[in-house]
C-alpha cells in the first residue's frame, strides 16, 4: 500500500472554501527532497508531513518551492486528520514538534483551537516600491518576522486591491499582510489578506501565521482580547483569535476533508 495523502480545507466548514492543505502521516521519516517533491506535486500552498513520536508528532510544512517554519492552516488540517482518521481519540491533545517549537491543538466541539507563538510587529519604514506594488494608500506599515503588516484605510480597499506580484517579488521583504477593521458584517472585528510571492504563493487563502501577527496588532487598537476575523481571499475563511498578552496566541478554526488519495510511487 502506498502513502495516503489527505486533502483538507482549513478555516472553514464548507468544502471548496478556506485554505486547502495536503497531509501525510508518515510511518517513518522521509528526506527533505522527497517531501519537497510531494509538495510540488500536490501544488497547494502547504503540504504537511507528520511522524509519530512518543508523546506527539514531528511536523514539517512545505510549499511547492520551500520549507516554511510555521503554517497555521496546515497545522489545523493535520490536527483534523489525526482525530478524523483515528490517530488520536477526540479527548487527546495533538502535540506537534516543529521548527517553531511545540504547538498544541485541542478539539473543542466542531472547532479546533491552536496554541501558537505570538508574532509582534514593530514600526517600519517601507520602501516607496511597496505602495506601488500594493496599488492602494495605507495608514501604517509595521514589520515582523513574517513580513510587512500594512493597515489600510478601509475594508473596501482590502477586498478590492490587486497587487503587482512581480514588483512585490523584487522587494527585500516580499510577504505582506494587509488588514482593516470591518463594518459590513457586525460578526467580524477585522479582515485581512496575505500575499507571499516570495515563497511561491501570490495570495494565501487563509493564513494562521498571519493571525499570530494580527492578534497583538488589533488588541492594541481595539482594546479587546477575543476577535472573530475574516480573511477576504477569493475562497474566504474564518479565524477565531484569542490573545490576552504574553507569548502565546490561540487560533480557532474548523476543517473539512475533501479528498483522500494514495501516492503509489516514491
Amino acid at each position: 500500500m502506498g502513502q495516503i495523502i489527505t486533502q483538507v480545507d482549513a478555516f472553514t466548514n464548507t468544502p471548496f472554501a478556506g485554505n486547502p492543505a495536503a497531509v501525510c502521516v508518515l510511518p517513518t521519516p522521509q528526506d527533505e527532497g522527497w517531501m519537497q517533491n510531494v509538495a510540488q506535486e500536490m501544488n497547494l500552498s502547504e503540504t504537511a508531513f507528520l511522524v509519530r513520536q512518543d508523546d506527539g508528532f514531528n511536523l514539517r510544512w512545505f510549499t511547492p518551492t520551500v520549507e516554511v517554519p510555521l503554517c497555521g492552516h496546515a497545522t489545523l488540517a493535520s490536527a483534523h486528520v489525526l482525530w478524523s482518521e483515528g490517530h488520536l481519540s477526540p479527548d487527546e491533545v495533538a502535540r506537534f514538534y516543529t521548527k517553531s517549537g511545540v504547538l498544541i491543538a485541542k478539539l473543542q466541539g466542531e472547532w479546533i483551537e491552536l496554541d501558537f507563538p505570538v508574532n509582534r510587529s514593530q514600526a517600519a519604514i517601507a520602501p516607496p516600491e511597496l505602495k506601488a506594488a500594493l496599488g492602494v494608500p495605507y495608514k501604517s506599515v509595521l514589520q515582523n518576522s513574517l513580513g510587512y503588516l500594512v493597515e489600510l484605510e478601509s475594508e473596501d480597499l482590502v477586498r478590492q486591491m490587486q497587487p503587482n506580484f512581480q514588483l512585490l517579488k523584487t522587494l527585500p521583504v516580499s510577504d505582506v499582510i494587509v488588514t482593516s477593521v470591518t463594518h459590513s458584517d457586525p460578526n467580524y472585528d477585522f479582515i485581512s489578506r496575505f500575499f507571499a510571492p516570495g515563497v511561491g504563493i501570490n495570495e494565501d487563502p487563509v493564513t494562521g501565521a498571519a493571525h499570530c501577527c494580527l492578534a497583538a496588532f488589533w488588541r492594541d487598537r481595539l482594546h479587546k482580547d477575543e476577535f472573530l476575523a475574516y480573511q477576504a481571499s477569493s475562497r474566504g475563511g474564518v479565524v477565531k483569535v484569542r490573545y490576552t498578552g504574553g507569548d502565546r496566541v490561540f487560533l480557532g478554526g474548523q476543517a473539512v476533508t475533501v479528498m483522500r488519495g494514495e501516492l503509489i510511487t516514491a
